[in-house]
């Protein structure tokens, strides 16, 4: 774990990514061991690393054209929309009950510590768009199987998935049909 007390390392060659993850015993509850990444986020060395990995990562795996990226709230919306602004591509927040103001499409989702419901705005983007996944950590995959639902309901195609991170336990990857899934650190 990085000491944020102490200067950043300004080699960005030689960032271990995974030393900015820390983890976070029994929390939400009881049993998880939940990833942090905010370390990693306020780090700006380590952060712009990060982004510029993903962003290789995504250019090399041949996904092909993106048209938009779709981040679930709350770290996917940092991590997607740097690599939106990276990549070139449009942004859309794929967000939680009540928080988007225009008509949207639902979809509901189990997590690993229970369940949960996402939004997205019915306009967010539009028929045969190319839209990429990202978020922070893959879990049980419960989270971008909602998304890829939300992006379906709009008459676009999901290409793929990106994460800074998987939890290789929870065979998330598994319950991800028919696209490509990404992940820059596993655990």
């Amino acid at each position: 774990m990085t000491d944020l007390n102490t200067k950043p390392n300004t080699n960005i060659n030689s960032i271990n990514l995974e030393s900015f993850i820390r983890v976070v015993h029994d929390f939400p509850k009881k049993g998880i061991n939940f990833k942090d990444i905010t370390p990693l986020l306020s780090d700006k060395v380590a952060f712009s690393y990060c982004i510029e990995k993903l962003s290789s990562f995504i250019k090399e795996s041949n996904i092909g054209p993106i048209d938009k990226i779709a981040s679930p709230e709350s770290r996917g919306f940092i991590l997607g929309a740097s690599l939106s602004l990276t990549l070139g591509t449009g942004f859309i927040p794929i967000r939680k009950t009540g928080k988007l103001p225009y008509k949207t499409f639902q979809a509901s989702y189990a997590l690993e510590y229970g369940s949960d419901s996402l939004y997205i705005h019915q306009d967010a983007c539009c028929k045969g768009e190319r839209v990429l996944i990202v978020d922070d950590i893959l879990a049980t995959g419960g989270t971008v199987n909602a998304c890829r639902e939300l992006i379906t309901k709009c008459e676009a195609t999901t290409i793929g998935a990106c994460f800074l991170g998987e939890i290789v336990a929870l065979s998330g990857k598994n319950n991800i049909k028919d696209i490509p899934c990404l992940s820059l650190l596993s655990w």
